[in-house]
């Protein structure tokens, strides 16, 4: 895929850069958080994505006690990507522990009992808002057939993978 820095897509189409973020990050359930460590290394750290809002922000319902809320603590710079099949989103931003119980328990669900069987006011339970302040998106509509066959299109005729890319600021 190329890079295309404008805030339109790649195919020329008039949709709302923001949107197609959010219609994108809807489709996500996984993503990885990289913080910075203590030593200035990049550390990535896999989260469950709770809720995404409409411009970006997303909820992680996590461990107090992990290295991600360390980091954060001394440098709340992190990102966040997530990928599927046919769609690639990388976001910019600051994350933090927010106190808010009525949030935990709204996010709550079966899966996350997983990692906290003492439930929604179990004391290592927190919510990590991570707020975008930019972010880019890659996405090949139609799915895993219509990329490869944008692949195997742009390898024969040697035009460039045709999918949607922009660069967003939120």
């Amino acid at each position: 895929m190329t890079d295309d820095t404008t805030a339109s897509t790649r195919t020329g189409s008039d949709d709302d850069p923001v949107a197609k973020l959010a219609e994108l990050l809807g489709d996500f359930r996984f993503a990885m958080l990289t913080t910075l460590d203590s030593t200035g290394k990049l550390t990535a750290h896999p989260l469950t994505v709770q809720e995404t809002e409409f411009d970006g922000d997303l909820w992680f319902l996590v461990s107090r006690s992990s290295s991600a809320v360390a980091d954060l603590t001394a440098e709340p710079r992190a990102g966040v990507s997530l990928s599927s099949n046919d769609s690639w989103v990388s976001l910019s931003g600051r994350a933090w522990l927010v106190d808010d119980t009525a949030k935990v328990r709204e996010l709550w669900s079966p899966v996350v009992e997983a990692w906290f069987q003492n439930g929604p006011d179990d004391p290592d339970v927190g919510l990590l808002k991570f707020e975008a302040e930019s972010a880019e998106y890659w996405n090949t509509p139609g799915g895993r057939v219509a990329s490869l066959l944008s692949f195997v299109k742009a390898k024969v005729t040697g035009e460039p993978y045709e999918g949607e890319n922009a660069k967003v600021d939120l």
